[in-house]
């Protein structure tokens, strides 16, 4: 057993006011005490400056892609033992980062599941992966390179059988087109209601959650009226803009609990040259990278004040300014959004974790969670930035160098 002692900390859903002792055993959580806790004298004590917090959840990951430019279309060219290197380098930028666990949603020939369940035979030093293997999509629609295509009722029962078969955590789906996939349209729907509904009850009756992916507001509207557990992007674009959606719908969004995430986190240092794709998507719309931006934070925070359940996930891996590991960002531009840092954190600690089926162990600063713990430099109760100053990891009780 050892304890971890610091001033400041943060347990998943509030700042502890005084501080913190956590007593670890067995990689496990066995105890969250005062900072002034009279420790055993056998117990190892490690002092630390700054805050304590759960590790950190990826809600939205490509593990397979490898942060480049136009990293989604090139992975259709990527081998096997390619596609292993990838997925080892991009777990490896998240927990450099501060995240513990991930959850994948943009499989290319279940590779990511296969990683997953070789952790779970044999655990190593990488962050915890919830996969959902490949996308279903429709033909030729978006990310159709990543072996997900269904087309028909009995396509789609197949595919929902083979991902729950290979114990899928979740299923993903793509409701709408996406501005990475020439070809496709963003704001269109690509199933019709009714295939979206067999995809959503076939996948519950096998007990796995769905998420939809969903830029356009016909497919956020058709992903909620299916009984969708989860949203991603909710960007609710159409030809007039960003957040183009009403109160009525917002309002049913907030009462479904549907988790959704709005996939923020962007490295502005590293937003150069956009790839063609993204320009024309802009063009169309006419407005400017920086104001589609400001755009975005501005229905985040409409999203939120509607009490829409969000949750954190970066869309890491698809591109340099979206890279592995910018998940720090993403709670940054959440208060930036409206949130209050505690509320902002939770999005990607305990909220995160619930919505990725592993809120019973992972998240919070709880007894019986896994010792899966950062400390960042500074009072992040102050500075939310302070997320950018990573000084400690602690994945299962083990200490990781960063």
């Amino acid at each position: 057993m050892h304890a971890i002692r610091v001033r400041h900390a943060y347990d998943g859903e509030s700042f502890m006011a005084a501080g913190a002792t956590v007593l670890i055993e067995g990689g496990l959580i066995i105890g969250v005490e005062s900072y002034e806790f009279p420790i055993p004298g056998f117990c190892e004590v490690t002092h630390h400056e700054g805050t304590l917090l759960p590790g950190l959840i990826d809600a939205h990951t490509h593990l397979v892609t490898d942060s480049g430019v136009s990293a989604l279309g090139r992975v259709a060219g990527f081998s096997d033992e390619e596609i292993e290197q990838v997925i080892s380098t991009a777990l490896h930028d998240q927990l450099m980062a501060g995240v513990t666990t991930v959850r994948d949603l943009g499989d290319r020939r279940f590779c990511v599941l296969e990683r997953r369940d070789r952790q779970l035979s044999a655990p190593v030093i990488e962050p915890q992966i919830v996969a959902s293997g490949p996308p279903l999509t429709s033909t030729n629609g978006h990310c159709h390179f990543l072996g997900g295509e269904v087309s028909g009722t009995e396509e789609i029962i197949r595919a929902v059988a083979e991902r729950a078969e290979r114990g899928a955590d979740i299923i993903k789906v793509m409701a709408s087109g996406g501005v990475n996939t020439p070809g496709t349209d963003a704001m269109l729907t690509q199933f019709t209601a009714d295939e979206l509904q067999l995809i959503v009850d076939s996948a519950h009756a096998a007990g796995v959650p769905v998420t939809a992916h969903a830029h356009g507001t016909p497919a956020v509207e058709q992903a909620l009226s299916a009984g969708v557990d989860g949203i991603e992007h909710c960007s609710c674009v159409t030809a007039r803009g960003f957040g183009q959606v009403s109160e009525e719908t917002l309002a049913a969004l907030a009462r479904s609990r549907i988790a959704v995430c709005p996939t923020l986190g962007l490295d502005t240092h590293l937003m150069k040259n956009s790839p063609p794709e993204v320009r024309a998507m802009l063009a169309r719309i006419g407005m400017t990278a920086e104001e589609i931006l400001q755009v975005r934070s501005d229905f985040v925070g409409r999203l939120y004040r509607s009490g829409v359940r969000l949750v954190s996930g970066a869309d890491s891996g698809i591109g340099p300014a979206k890279r592995h590991g910018v998940l720090p960002y993403a709670v940054c531009e959440l208060v930036t959004a409206g949130l209050s840092v505690a509320e902002a954190l939770a999005t990607a600690t305990s909220g995160a974790a619930d919505a990725c089926g592993v809120g019973a162990g992972k998240g919070r600063l709880a007894a019986g969670c896994d010792a899966d713990l950062l400390v960042v430099a500074g009072d992040l109760e102050t500075d939310v930035t302070a997320l950018h100053r990573l000084r400690y990891v602690l994945l299962r009780g083990l200490p990781v160098s960063i």
